[in-house]
């Protein structure tokens, strides 16, 4: 049996702190500039990120793990069409959208953060 990998996708596959700081700089009127429509979607990919899952593909079962802009109703498609868009439909059917990662069962969570979304509950490494 395959070990399952989880990789996350704001700052890991997709450059979201970027857009955000990019539009905050642009528009500093508009408070939360990720709840605006195509924010997600319109992400642009990290350099490597895509050949990484596709990579780790080889070796594991790899998921995407991210956690929802719950302020936000559309980033939840959004994320959907990015993963779709740049990782094709067989990812979109290893996509999951939680605000809570430590629930996930797993092996591994490759994350940009430590804390903040239950990363700090997962029970891999």
């Amino acid at each position: 049996m395959r070990k399952i990998i989880y990789v996350d996708m704001d700052d890991v596959l997709c450059a979201y702190s970027e857009a955000l700081q990019k539009a905050l700089t642009l528009n500093p009127a508009i408070g939360y500039p990720q709840s605006q429509y195509g924010f997600f979607q319109n992400l642009a990919p990290i350099p490597g990120g895509i050949e990484a899952v596709k990579n780790l593909q080889k070796q594991f079962e790899v998921y995407i793990l991210t956690a929802p802009s719950v302020k936000n109703p559309l980033c939840y498609v959004e994320k959907r069409v990015w993963i779709e868009n740049h990782l094709g439909m067989e990812m979109v059917e290893r996509l999951i959208i939680s605000p809570n990662k430590g629930l996930s069962k797993g092996d591994y969570l490759i994350d940009d953060h430590v804390s903040g979304r239950g990363q700090g509950d997962f029970e891999g490494k």
